[in-house]
Order: structure tokens, then sequence, then C-alpha cells
């Protein structure tokens, strides 16, 4: 299971890669530096909080999962063994 700090900092590097190329993308539509970052902060702050809830609600869900329990494996001449 991934713990709350994992997920926080993935979060962060993710949102600090958005702001970049969204402050890049804002200033190519507007030619205003200012304006172009001011939508890239309104837009990473929204993208954090999204991303952050999203890595938490999925960390919630077992689905696709595989099982950290041992599974029997066929060891050699056919034996069964635990790994």
């Amino acid at each position: 299971m991934e713990t709350g700090k994992r997920s926080l900092v993935k979060a962060l590097i993710w949102n600090a890669i958005g702001l970049v190329s969204m402050a890049l993308v804002g200033f190519l539509a507007t030619g205003s530096a200012s304006l172009g970052g001011a939508m890239a902060l309104i837009n990473s702050a929204l993208g954090f909080g999204s991303y952050l809830i999203y890595e938490r609600v999925w960390t919630r869900i077992s689905w696709g999962r595989h099982s950290a329990v041992a599974r029997p494996v066929a060891g050699p001449g056919g034996a069964r063994a635990n790994v």
C-alpha cells in the first residue's frame, strides 16, 4: 500500500511539471508572462488537489493488485513450493 507521504511527493513533482508547461502555454496564448503565470498557478492548485485526492482514493481500491500472499509455484520435478 502506498503511504500518504509518497502520494504527496508524487503529486508535488507532477504539479511542478504541470506548472512549468502550463505557464509556457499560458504565455504563448496570451503574450503576457503575468497572466500566463496566474493561469498556471490556478491550474496547478486545482490539479494538485484533484491528483492528491485521486491517488488516495485509488490506494483504497484493491482491484487489479496482486496479493502479497505467497502463491504456490511448481518447483523442480513438478513439486509445489511456496514463494
